[in-house]
């Protein structure tokens, strides 16, 4: 059997074990099934563990350490991955993020983070968290402008986002901050950088009332539905689940404005926003 393949840990620790894994599996000659049998995951569980969309956890490490012979390779490097700057909850659809080639998402309260401009993300982070040191902000508010890196590439991945209205009239951070975060939305949309769309509050009830949801696929493994409340946050992976929430994007995505309707929209409540802060 080759030897392990010579990585650097600190460059990718999804991508490390990724790599690893699928290099091992392959040398034990076993498909993903059969490595995912004993430790009672699917196949395309072992996938999605390979293409680095996935975290892997701790027992699972051990368990492959041992079916793969790998003298406690995984255990050592899984550890790397609790070095998360997100929290834990959003930490594992945090990296899936990052190699998605789309990412659609209902957002019923709050922009999404990938659009969110510096001032909106801290009256944000500031309102939910009010006793935090402004240190403690400041850390969360860059780690979330730094995932908008993953929207320098001119069409991957491709983002679609539908909006309720009710993140346009939440006035985050007070007119002049809403002013702007609606009209950077509008701008990455007239750029053609991102889908974007708003279901007004005319369109009624609607099968994403209940939460935000986020759909991500990808080139070489299964797609993820990614679902987060309060604190909280789940990663869903069954294909028939996330069929499901599929067609829950689908159906609001057709009751939403269209792009066009909803861009007009956008646009002129960031121009009410900003007329407001004239007058002040």
């Amino acid at each position: 059997m080759p030897g392990p393949k010579t990585l650097d840990p600190s460059s990718s620790p999804r991508a490390l074990l990724g790599a690893e894994l699928r290099h091992r599996r392959e040398a034990a000659d076993l498909s993903q099934d059969d490595l995912g049998a004993p430790l009672f995951v699917s196949g395309s569980f072992i996938g999605q563990l390979e293409a680095g969309t996935r975290r892997m956890q701790a027992d699972q490490a051990r368990r492959l350490d041992e079916v793969l012979g790998a003298d406690g390779f995984f255990v050592r490097n899984c550890a790397a991955l609790k070095q998360s700057k997100y929290p834990d909850h959003f930490a594992e659809a945090a990296e899936a993020e990052t190699a998605a080639i789309t990412i659609r998402e209902y957002a019923p309260l709050l922009i999404p983070g990938l659009l969110q401009t510096e001032a909106y993300a801290r009256a944000v982070f500031r309102g939910g968290l009010p006793t935090h040191p402004k240190e403690a902000i400041d850390e969360l508010v860059a780690t979330r402008l730094a995932r908008a890196a993953l929207l320098a590439d001119p069409t991957t991945p491709l983002l679609w986002v539908v909006l309720d209205e009710a993140v346009l009239r939440r006035r985050s951070g007070g007119s002049a901050v809403m002013a702007e975060a609606l009209q950077h939305v509008a701008s990455l949309a007239r750029r053609h950088r991102v889908i974007a769309q708003v279901m007004p509050f005319s369109a009624g009830a609607h099968m994403a009332l209940e939460g935000q949801l986020k759909l991500m696929s990808f080139n070489d493994a299964p797609p993820l539905a990614y679902l987060q409340g309060l604190g909280t946050g789940q990663l869903q992976d069954d294909p028939a689940t996330v069929r499901h929430y599929e067609l829950t994007y689908d159906l609001v995505a057709a009751s939403a404005l269209s792009p066009q309707a909803s861009l007009a929209l956008l646009e002129s409540v960031a121009e009410d926003y900003a007329h407001e802060d004239d007058q002040l």
